[in-house]
């Protein structure tokens, strides 16, 4: 059987939607639907019923749901012993970043690291948000720092930071916040949705059961957001930590008066040979976030 098609069926189980499992494992929609319903032609049944209601596993899923956790749970076992056997003492931890993490949680993490009862190196990949948990599934990364945008089903989670959000405008030159329904006036210019902004803003909107206008073009960076904001193309929402200068123009984002901030995650596997580190890792992390 397609082991895609297994991890599919597990996470749709999970989430309770086609829609949020795609987003977990970084694929399309069709993609996952149709290695489900591979599974499903392999199976001679059916797993799961959609309706306007959501989705629901049928008398067949029920049954046979289970024992694709057990089997997926039993594989990622063999992948892991082999890991630890092959690699004893292995004085690393593999750590990929999405791009929207600031230096600062970076630095911590080193120092962190350094600190451990058996002192490891840290070693860096810096990735777009699919490539990360992609590395994270195929065990070539230990941990992985992302915005906290999507469900990523059998792994643990640990909120280890969360930054306000700012509003970056050309006219940005008062000092007193933005108001989320104020600032739905505004056209948006976005990134590519590859980092978590882009995500996070459009559900931002949605919570709100907001429009979200924006430019039709893309800004490759944090920098030409800012670039593209001074020619008049729109506004841009993004973390404080990314303004590259406190000078550039830019006013609080808040929502009924309160700040509005973007969380960020630790994301690892309780089944890797390094858990007790990562563990420690990602609550300290979480101790000492601003």
């Amino acid at each position: 059987m397609n082991l895609e098609g297994l991890r599919y069926a597990q996470a749709v189980a999970e989430t309770k939607s086609f829609s949020a499992a795609a987003r977990a494992y970084g694929v399309t929609q069709p993609a996952l639907s149709n290695g489900i319903a591979k599974l499903e032609e392999r199976l001679g049944d059916k797993l799961f019923e959609r309706s306007p209601r959501g989705v629901t596993q049928t008398a067949f899923g029920t049954r046979i749901l289970p024992l694709i956790e057990h089997a997926l749970t039993a594989l990622d076992a063999v992948a892991s012993e082999a890991r630890r056997l092959t690699e004893p003492g292995e004085p690393k931890i593999r750590m990929g970043v999405s791009p929207l993490i600031a230096s600062r949680l970076v630095a911590r993490a080193f120092s962190t690291v350094q600190g451990l009862p058996a002192p490891r190196d840290l070693v860096l990949r810096e990735a777009n948000m699919q490539e990360l948990r992609e590395g994270l599934l195929a065990g070539q990364l230990d941990i992985i720092l992302i915005p906290a945008v999507a469900a990523m089903p059998r792994f643990e989670h640990r909120v280890i930071d969360v930054e306000p959000i700012v509003v970056i405008s050309p006219d940005a030159t008062q000092a007193a916040p933005l108001e989320l329904e104020e600032a739905g006036k505004d056209c948006f210019i976005l990134v590519p949705d590859t980092c978590g902004l882009t995500t996070f803003t459009t559900q931002l909107f949605q919570a709100h059961e907001m429009p979200l206008n924006s430019y039709p073009g893309e800004a490759a960076s944090y920098q030409v957001l800012e670039d593209w904001t001074k020619l008049g193309l729109g506004s841009a929402i993004v973390p404080r930590s990314k303004l590259t200068s406190p000078d550039v123009p830019h006013r609080a984002l808040t929502d009924r008066g309160r700040e509005v901030q973007i969380s960020f995650e630790a994301v690892w596997s309780a089944d890797s040979p390094l858990g007790p580190d990562l563990l420690r890792l990602a609550d300290t992390l979480a101790a000492t976030r601003s």
